[in-house]
């Protein structure tokens, strides 16, 4: 038997809308050089931060777009990035101030997006699923747009597993019959813990050396061996 529709509450749901925006515009002003952004530019990936794992996470859920149900979302993820943009000017060290938002945002979105899926009767691993995807959807589009490697599919600080370690928190909170708030109160913190420890630390997940050594060295073996008087072997 499902459980009563979860509702975010709007206070919660602006909240990570707003930080997601600040982040997301902290996060353009920083680049320089040819990457550099204008106003707009600027503007426009704070918006995209702000709402993006939103609506990625109603699309999986395939319920209406909350976030395009109210003003106050577009008014507040503008807004925020225009303070994002703002701040850029007045702070000399943005890392710090960028990693910590990033950290509370993947924490927010994920912690909202699996106890929404809880809510509407997913099971606890899909419903996790659902929330990594809003957690980590604002940074792989704003990554997307500016042209750069997205974040969860490089060496990284376990941006990613930071996110999934958080929403497995809430799903198996929950199926051990706590309340979905207190679930995501517990989930935010897993995944902003996670996340800061990491970049503290510089732990990230290794790389797949070995695995693209192997394919080079087959790839190589194929090509034919050219000697200075013309023949080649394979």
């Amino acid at each position: 038997m499902n459980e009563p529709l979860f509702v975010i509450p709007l206070w919660a749901d602006l909240l990570a809308v707003g930080l997601g925006g600040v982040q997301g515009a902290l996060f353009a002003s920083g680049f320089q050089g040819q990457r550099r952004l204008d106003l707009l530019g600027v503007a426009i990936i704070g918006v995209v931060m702000g709402m993006g794992g939103g609506i990625i996470r109603d699309l999986l859920l395939d319920v209406p777009l909350v976030t395009l149900q109210s003003n106050w979302y577009l008014l507040t993820a503008t807004g925020a990035a225009l303070i994002g943009m703002l701040l850029a000017n007045l702070f000399q060290r943005l890392n710090r101030l960028i990693v910590g938002l990033d950290a509370v945002v993947i924490g927010l979105f994920g912690a909202f997006g699996t106890s929404k899926a809880l809510a509407l009767g997913l099971p606890p691993v899909p419903a996790a699923f659902i929330g990594v995807c809003s957690a980590v959807g604002g940074g792989i589009l704003r990554d997307m747009i500016m042209g750069l490697p997205v974040a969860i599919m490089h060496v990284g600080s376990l941006y990613a597993v930071a996110a999934a370690a958080g929403c497995l928190v809430v799903a198996g909170a929950h199926a051990l019959g706590a309340p979905l708030v207190a679930a995501a109160v517990a989930g935010i913190i897993v995944t902003a813990v996670i996340r800061l420890l990491a970049v503290i630390f510089d732990v990230s997940l290794p790389e797949q050396r070995m695995l693209y050594r192997r394919k080079v060295a087959v790839e190589t073996s194929a090509v034919p061996i050219v000697r200075s008087g013309g023949d080649s072997e394979s």
